[in-house]
């Protein structure tokens, strides 16, 4: 083989490999991504049926019930035009709160349950997350055009 067929083959080997490296990061990547939804998003069935997400919201007052064994808590989340239950085991984060923001993370169960492996509580007084704050936005305009909507009344009769 001649210099140049030689190095011609180096190149090709050489972009074989470098597009099977990339086409394993990106599939790595695809099985552990996990998308953030809202409760309004998860009761309308946009999030993922048998895999794990991220869910957001502010916990509902009065809604955290905690069983007898210590560790299993019950409670609402709520992106302030539906709500979700949610069971989790396990500790929870000090600054969870009834009435401030949370993530969790899991899986939907039958029932409309989401059951969390993971609760993040928020950080700061003042903080919320960005796509938290902006869904509860949105959820909050959808509901005040639905009340809008419904408080219309007909036209009066000639």
């Amino acid at each position: 083989m001649k210099p140049r067929q030689k190095k011609f083959v180096y190149i090709i080997l050489a972009l074989v490999a470098l597009g099977t490296a990339i086409g394993l990061v990106l599939y790595a990547l695809t099985n552990n991504i996990s998308l953030y939804f809202t409760p309004t998003q998860v009761l309308n069935k946009e999030a993922p049926q048998g895999r794990g997400f991220r869910m957001g919201g502010l916990v509902v007052v009065d809604s955290v019930k905690r069983q007898s064994d210590g560790l299993t808590v019950h409670f609402s989340i709520t992106d302030t035009a539906k709500s979700m239950p949610v069971v989790y085991k396990g500790f929870l984060p000090d600054l969870f709160k009834e009435g401030k923001g949370v993530v969790v993370h899991g899986k939907l169960e039958a029932g409309n349950v989401f059951r969390a492996d993971e609760v993040l509580a928020k950080h700061d007084e003042n903080y919320i997350a960005p796509e938290a704050a902006y869904a509860m936005k949105q959820a909050a305009k959808g509901q005040s055009a639905v009340n809008a909507a419904s408080s219309v009344s007909a036209p009066a009769a000639k």
